[in-house]
Order: structure tokens, then C-alpha cells, then sequence
């Protein structure tokens, strides 16, 4: 990985993170695109420079972490599913991240469920967020490990089902994923130290950019689809996913093969 794909890739999480179209799965797209997604770098990278990304939900939302201790307790329970599906699947999960046809059927039908939600739900209103609401919001969650699935755009739909309006359901999944990403990023750096590995210093120095462009990124992406999402709901983000699927397949079973006679 050089500079400038560590600087592409940060500017995708950035936008992607906090958006109902899979971060993981465009940053898959992307790398393999760059012909590093099989780096352990490379997939080191794409959790870490998560904490970025984690900054700017800080930064953005920095009174609501002094509200009451009932909100750390709430997601501390919302984050208990991802932790043991976390670390029952950690393998399965590892075996998918390499695989663009997963992320692209993942696109397509997340997409599918987009274009509905809005009907679905469309009397949600704004209301407090017991206990077992969040630990159903984190057990949706869980189904971003499929990469191409999307984290925020699980637990907000997780988060409409409890009757949550767009807005509080999207601000949840936000504060849902400062947990989530930072176990992440602990577990990961955790397991590439175990392996053997060690950080050089022109990789310290690319996860110190990706970071700082990522948190950038992320602080206008979040502000933008905050606004976006209480107006105009997820049809244009579920139209995204179906093309962007379609696209992937294309690009893998007849490009690709063309490319290759």
C-alpha cells in the first residue's frame, strides 16, 4: 500500500462508515481494485483507520456523551451481540473479506430492503431507547459482519423496527459503532501482533493519514445524511447498492474474464 491508496481508501470509509452502503464492502472493491485486498496490512488498515471515523461521532455529538450514565449502559448492551458473534465467527468472517461476489449479492439485497423500509416503518417516532431495544438494535448489528451488508444501515432498520424515527435510529447506530469499532480495532491489531507481525514505520505513518483523513471525511458525511435521511429517507441509498451490486458482478464474470482471454 502506498500513499495515495491509503488516502483513497480513507476518504471511501469516511464516507461509506456511517451510510447504509457498506464501508467494508467498498473498501474491499476498492483494494482489490489496487491489487492489495490479500495484504494482512491491508485488512489492518481497513479496521483501524475505523477510529477516525469513531473521532468525528465524538467531536459531532460531544454534549450527548455527558448526558447520563443510562447511555453508556445502553450501548454496552447494544454492543454485547457484536462481541460474541464477534469472536464465534471471527474465522468465517476473516474468510469472507476477500470475496467481492459476497460483498455484491450483500449490495443488492440491502438495497432491496431500503427501497421498503421508509414503508415499512413509516410511523416511527421519536422515543427513548430502553435496554432491550438496544440489544435488539446490536443484534441487527451483527448481520454487517456479511461483508456488503452495511453496520449502520443494519442497526438503523434494527433501530426502525423498535418504532425509532430515521434520525434517532441513524444518531444510535452512530453512537453504536464507537464500541463496536473500537473493539475492532483492538481485536485486530491484537490478532496481526500474535501472528507475528509488526508495524514498519511507513505503515504507522499510513495509519496515522488514513485516520486523519477518515475523521475529515466522516465529519461532513455524517452532517450531510443526517440532513439527507430526515428529508428525503433511503431510496437513493438503496438504488445505490442494487447498481453498485449489479456493476461488481458484471465486473467480476464478464470484464474480468474478457480482460483475461
Amino acid at each position: 500500500m502506498n500513499t495515495l491508496q491509503a488516502i483513497i481508501l480513507a476518504i471511501i470509509e469516511g464516507i461509506t462508515e456511517f451510510l447504509p452502503v457498506s464501508s467494508t464492502g467498498h473498501m474491499i472493491i476498492a483494494s482489490s481494485f489496487f491489487g492489495i485486498a490479500e495484504e494482512d496490512f491491508t485488512k489492518l488498515f481497513t479496521i483501524v483507520i475505523q477510529l477516525g471515523t469513531i473521532l468525528s461521532v465524538i467531536v459531532l455529538y460531544f454534549k450527548r456523551f455527558f448526558q447520563s450514565l443510562n447511555f453508556y449502559f445502553k450501548l454496552f448492551v447494544g454492543f454485547i451481540p457484536a462481541v460474541f458473534f464477534g469472536l464465534l465467527l471471527n474465522d468465517f468472517i476473516d474468510s469472507l473479506l476477500e470475496n467481492p461476489i459476497v460483498v455484491a449479492i450483500s449490495l443488492i439485497f440491502g438495497g432491496l430492503i431500503l427501497l421498503k423500509v421508509d414503508d415499512w416503518f413509516d410511523h416511527s417516532e421519536d422515543t427513548e431507547i430502553s435496554y432491550y431495544m438496544a440489544f435488539k438494535i446490536g443484534l441487527f448489528q451483527c448481520l454487517a459482519m456479511i461483508p456488503g451488508v452495511s453496520r449502520s444501515g443494519a442497526s438503523i432498520v434494527g433501530g426502525m423496527s423498535q418504532k425509532l424515527s430515521r434520525t434517532t435510529a441513524a444518531e444510535f447506530s452512530f453512537f453504536l459503532a464507537i464500541p463496536t469499532m473500537l473493539g475492532a480495532t483492538v481485536k485486530k491489531l491484537y490478532d496481526y501482533y500474535k501472528a507475528g507481525f509488526e508495524l514498519t514505520q511507513d505503515q504507522t505513518q499510513l495509519l496515522l493519514i488514513g485516520n486523519v483523513v477518515g475523521f475529515i471525511v466522516a465529519l461532513i458525511a455524517i452532517k450531510s445524511f443526517i440532513g439527507y435521511l430526515t428529508k428525503h429517507g433511503f431510496k437513493i441509498f438503496g438504488y445505490y447498492r442494487i447498481v453498485a451490486g449489479i456493476a461488481i458482478l458484471i465486473i467480476h464474470f464478464f470484464i474480468k474474464e474478457l480482460i483475461i482471454i
